[in-house]
């Protein structure tokens, strides 16, 4: 009796017929990819820019001087005081001592040492008010100077209405905004250090005893007390107290004008 072979299953000639297929798609894919050329690199994605941070860049000379990098500030801070640890000596021993503090909202992108710092450079500079100002860090003191945020600002200058955007002399304080020391003003373009030497001779003017100036004549240097915040009124920009002018006394400025008048020498100012 002969042998009977079985024809193959439908099937199994399907699967058969599926892998020559899948082997000739490989094959012919092979040979395109070895002949094409390589696709260019896919760049990754630039990271975003952190919120409240400024861009990098190379420092900022304005008028041959480099410039501090320009901070964020926050409209309201915490509302209390940081006081800038320890002492600085006088410069103009000759003159009446003034003993002040130097404090800094908590919550501003600013530190008491770094600020203090440069309040004393300013207030010691022979360009500045003849008087022997010495930082201390306790009471007593004939005034203070206080970085802080612009909605603080504006509760401690009342009555005086300096919105958001200014600075004030007000009872044994001057105000600092903390966004003027941030950013500066357009009276002053892009030279903020010159302006920051302005903004603390202004202030702390007040508490000396001087009142606001006009300007002198167009182009002139604007004395420091005219109010180059808001602008210079045809004047050139000037930071430092002119000496040769006699001093506008304001009463309402206190007890520390009033005593400075009597012992600083007038021809001095």
């Amino acid at each position: 009796m002969g042998s009977h072979r079985r024809p193959p299953s439908r099937a199994r000639h399907h699967a058969g017929t599926a892998l020559a297929v899948l082997l000739t798609s490989a094959l012919t894919l092979a040979l395109v990819t070895r002949g094409a050329p390589a696709p260019p690199p896919v760049a990754a994605p630039a990271p975003e820019k952190a919120q409240g941070k400024q861009p990098s860049g190379p420092p900022l000379v304005v008028s041959g001087r480099l410039q501090p990098a320009v901070r964020a500030v926050p409209t309201r801070a915490s509302g209390r005081y940081l006081t800038a640890p320890g002492t600085e000596a006088p410069r103009h021993h000759r003159h009446l001592p003034v003993r002040y503090l130097v404090e800094v909202e908590k919550g501003l992108p600013f530190t008491p040492q770094e600020f203090a710092r440069d309040v004393h450079r300013i207030l010691t500079d022979p360009r500045g008010w003849p008087v022997g100002f010495q930082r201390v860090d306790s009471e007593p003191v004939e005034l203070r100077v206080s970085l802080t945020s612009p909605a603080v600002a504006r509760r401690h200058c009342r009555p005086l209405d300096v919105g958001l955007r200014l600075s004030c002399w007000q009872g044994s304080r001057a105000v600092i905004n903390a966004a003027r020391w941030a950013r500066g003003a357009a009276s002053y373009g892009r030279d903020l250090a010159t302006y920051r030497e302005y903004l603390i001779n202004h202030e702390v003017g007040h508490a000396l005893g001087h009142g606001h100036r006009e300007c002198p004549g167009p182009g002139r240097p604007a004395p420091v007390m005219v109010q180059q915040s808001i602008s210079l009124y045809g004047c050139a920009p000037n930071p430092w107290p002119r000496r040769h002018a006699s001093p506008q006394v304001d009463p309402s400025h206190g007890a520390l004008a009033a005593m400075l008048r009597v012992l600083a020498p007038r021809a001095e100012w």
